[in-house]
């Protein structure tokens, strides 16, 4: 099992446009093979600031997840809003950041 943090920082009060892309990515990426979780959260401290927590059974799940048309609808969607991204990838033996 693997897990995926993604650290999302957008536009200052740019929630708002991308929220309907961020839910109906979430809701596709939950019927995928291999997802057992996948949870958006908002920072308390900062609300522009998005953490997306992923559990996946394998890293080949999250390969085709990588590849799929919501998740490539929710990058376009969510693009002109985003400062800037950090996604881990943890391992039991190691972490990748990509």
């Amino acid at each position: 099992m693997i897990y995926v943090v993604a650290t999302i920082e957008l536009k200052s009060g740019s929630v708002d446009a991308i929220r309907a892309a961020a839910v109906a990515c979430r809701a596709e990426t939950l019927k995928e093979d291999g997802c057992i979780a996948y949870e958006m959260f908002s920072s308390l401290e900062n609300p522009d600031k998005l953490v997306v927590v992923e559990k996946w059974a394998t890293r080949e799940a999250l390969t085709a997840h990588s590849k799929q048309p919501h998740l490539k609808a929710w990058r376009e969607a969510s693009a002109p809003f985003t400062t800037s991204r950090k996604i881990e990838i943890v391992h039991p033996e190691k972490v990748e950041e990509f």
